[in-house]
């Protein structure tokens, strides 16, 4: 019986990934996603709500891989690098409790489905990707759906975007060993930072940065996995 229900599932998920992508519903399987990923645990802002219904995730990851786009897994964008689970990217957006007028800063732009959610919220969003392929492909991504407000920028995360700060969030998209000490510099007065922090290869704690009245507060608010935030001279 075990074996016979193995075999009705695979066959499932073959004839499923063999759809041409004009049958598939994506705007269908993006309100499912909302329902019953992000309604269902503690996803409420309005505006995070917003930006996850309207952009097309599928446009951010590799055409074999668009009709996995909205199950509720991260997914490999390829070059060692992965699009985060959507209930993390929802979260992470949430969390940071963006206005319109903010100037925000992304560590990782990946396939840039992140800096696209951010860029439904606030006015400006810079976002600086390693990778340079990565950025390039983002970059040109973004462009191609209309997403104006959106700069990006191959470079050393790390480092941040002295010259475009302060942000009034920043929002870093790979796991570090650190607190990279820049982009505490780089934050505003009043402003928050999520960023997970943790081993390579290991558990890593996402965490909550504010900066109030000149001082620096942290707070543990998740256990996540995350690819590395990588250095130019590593």
């Amino acid at each position: 019986m075990r074996f016979i229900f193995k075999v009705l599932v695979l066959g499932i998920i073959y004839l499923f990934a063999t759809f041409s992508h004009s049958q598939i519903n994506f705007k269908q399987l993006r309100e499912n996603m909302i329902k019953e990923q992000l309604l269902a645990r503690d996803i409420n802002d309005p505006a995070t709500l917003n930006a996850m219904r309207n952009v097309p995730r599928h446009e951010f990851v590799p055409a074999k891989m668009q009709p996995y786009a909205y199950t509720d897994n991260p997914l490999s964008i390829g070059m060692g690098q992965t699009i985060s689970q959507p209930y993390i990217v929802a979260y992470m957006t949430q969390i940071l409790k963006l206005k319109k007028h903010h100037r925000v800063l992304e560590v990782g732009t990946g396939s840039g489905y992140q800096a696209a959610i951010l860029g439904q919220i606030v006015d400006s969003v810079y976002t600086i990707e390693i990778v340079e392929v990565l950025a390039i492909t983002a970059k040109n991504r973004l462009s191609a759906l209309g997403y104006d407000n959106i700069h990006v920028k191959s470079g050393d995360g790390y480092l941040g975007w002295p010259e475009k700060g302060p942000f009034d969030a920043i929002i870093v998209t790979a796991g570090a060993e650190e607190i990279p000490e820049p982009l505490l510099k780089q934050l505003k007065e009043g402003g928050s930072m999520i960023i997970p922090v943790g081993p390579h290869n290991g558990v890593r704690e996402l965490l909550l940065i504010t900066n109030k009245s000149g001082k620096i507060k942290t707070k543990a608010v998740m256990a996540v996995r995350f690819v590395p935030l990588t250095r130019k001279d590593n």
